[in-house]
């Protein structure tokens, strides 16, 4: 069976993370997003949801799916609360990564295992990982991509309270992409950075 390097993408929020991973899925990548696997998880008839229910009360269903924006509004509001999801969420979506990492592996059509994982560090999940890579964008511009994806503009500091500094995160990471220019500057420094991941 193959063995792929195993690569974790991480940055603050509206960084430019999915777009980055979606360049490497261009380049043979099998690409997970952590975000979508708590999606996944986040249904009120798996076990998991159903003790998110409890812990949170059913006013986080909405037209039978646990709405995640009002979980998080509940969630970021209080401290305790968002320690106890993040104790339920975490270790459920490291276990499925590795399962598909297995699949990803059996297969053996890709150049590399990709995943993007916001709280890559903050859950030390990095020792899972050959190689780290921050995506780093000034925060105006990550401000205002944020709002562009329709969100409110107090949402980003209070849900970057649970990050490190993007800084923090480059300086821990093997590789920091700046992302401060075109969709094509980011290609190219994903186009570089894959062949130097190739190359060790």
């Amino acid at each position: 069976m193959l063995t792929l390097k195993k690569v974790a993408i991480t940055g603050g929020l509206a960084s430019g993370k999915t777009t980055a991973s979606r360049f490497f899925e261009e380049l043979g990548a099998y690409v997970v997003n952590a975000d979508a696997i708590v999606r996944e998880l986040l249904r009120p008839d798996t076990d998991l949801g159903k003790q998110i229910i409890l812990l949170f009360g059913s006013e986080i269903v909405e037209n039978g799916k646990i709405s995640r924006r009002i979980l998080a509004e509940k969630a970021f509001k209080d401290q305790k609360q968002l320690e106890k999801l993040e104790e339920l969420l975490h270790p459920e979506v490291i276990k499925q990564i590795e399962e598909l990492y297995s699949a990803a592996c059996k297969k053996g059509i890709h150049s590399s295992f990709v995943v993007e994982i916001p709280l890559l560090f903050e859950i030390s999940a990095d020792p899972f990982y050959d190689v780290t890579v921050t995506v780093l964008a000034d925060e105006k511009k990550a401000k205002e991509r944020f709002e562009k994806a329709g969100f409110q503009k107090m949402e980003y500091d209070l849900r970057m309270k649970r990050h490190l500094k993007p800084e923090q995160k480059a300086a821990k990471s093997h590789y920091t992409i700046h992302n401060n220019g075109s969709l094509e500057e980011l290609r190219s420094e994903v186009v570089k950075l894959n062949q130097i991941i190739h190359n060790q």
